[in-house]
């Protein structure tokens, strides 16, 4: 049965839809492992922390660009499913609504567990805030500006585990320094590969990206060249860190075949980004699995 516009239930629908329940994992899970590692403990700021980075930071995230994207958006076959919610435009004011109060509970609640202790996690968490904003929002629009996009989509990832590092206090070393840098060329990568798939519908709503800049294929193939990178710099992470940097071959396989790939085909590297969205569970669970080897092992 086909679920009635404009009814309760189909606004709350919409709602969650345009928070992308399938990416929820990709922003909590950093914080809370990040926490975890660094104290040991499973206590309120963790429960707290791992909520407003698994809804409510999403929400305002994706909830942002769903609503200034939308006439683009409107083009682009992907959207109106798991990939992107096609919004009406009845619902960008409850999305947005939605997105600020949540963000301010939750996140507030959050602030308040976390108490003074660590300063730097003022910076942190407004620099993550601003990066979820500046990329959509009219005026800034950093998802227009070509790798500045990249950059800023994994600031989205890589910022919930700085913000966990930082309220735990954890100690910074070169180990630490190589992981972070590895998770951030992983998430450039796959948003400069995500972008691939959205070339043509991008520009021809007028919207440049890093996919449009460099091209269909050269953009694959420097994806490919970060989720190497960041594979060769979990070498130089603490054991059993090295054994993560088998965890991008997955990635390169999985963007290998569209290599030479053509601007004009370019929407079938959607093929590619749809085994990227199931490879973040598998590699999420080998990521808890050596997290918990690390902690056991004492750190």
């Amino acid at each position: 049965m086909t679920e009635q516009v404009g009814t309760t239930g189909w606004k709350a629908r919409q709602v969650v839809l345009s928070s992308r329940p399938l990416s929820w994992i990709n922003t909590a899970f950093p914080f809370a492992a990040a926490y975890v590692v660094a104290t040991g403990r499973f206590d309120a700021l963790l429960i707290v922390g791992t909520l407003f980075f698994l809804i409510p930071y999403n929400l305002l995230m994706y909830g942002i660009n769903d609503v200034f994207d939308y006439e683009s958006d409107l083009r682009n076959p992907r959207k109106g499913g798991a990939e992107g919610a096609l919004l009406h435009p009845a619902l960008h004011r409850t999305v947005i609504a939605a997105g600020v109060v949540s963000s301010v509970i939750v996140g507030g609640a959050m602030v308040l567990l976390a108490g003074a202790g660590h300063p730097l996690s003022w910076v942190v968490l407004p620099l993550s805030l601003f990066a979820v904003v500046a990329y959509s929002v009219r005026g800034l629009r950093f998802k227009e500006r070509p790798v500045l996009d990249s950059i800023t989509s994994s600031t989205h990832f890589v910022s919930p585990a700085v913000y966990g590092l930082v309220v735990a206090g954890a100690t910074v070393n070169f180990g630490l320094l190589a992981l972070l840098a590895a998770f951030f060329l992983w998430g450039m990568a796959s948003h400069a590969f995500g972008a691939v798939q959205d070339v043509e519908p991008d520009r021809q709503a007028g919207i440049a990206s890093i996919a449009t800049a460099l091209g269909a294929w050269p953009t694959v193939r420097l994806a490919i060249t970060f989720w190497g990178l960041a594979g060769l710099l979990m070498l130089a992470t603490p054991w059993p860190g090295p054994l993560a940097a088998v965890l991008a071959v997955p990635y390169i396989l999985a963007a290998l075949p569209f290599w030479s790939i053509s601007d004009e085909h370019s929407e079938s590297a959607n093929r590619g980004w749809k085994r990227f969205l199931w490879l973040n569970f598998f590699t999420g669970f080998l990521v808890t699995m050596l997290l918990i080897v690390w902690v056991r092992q004492g750190g």
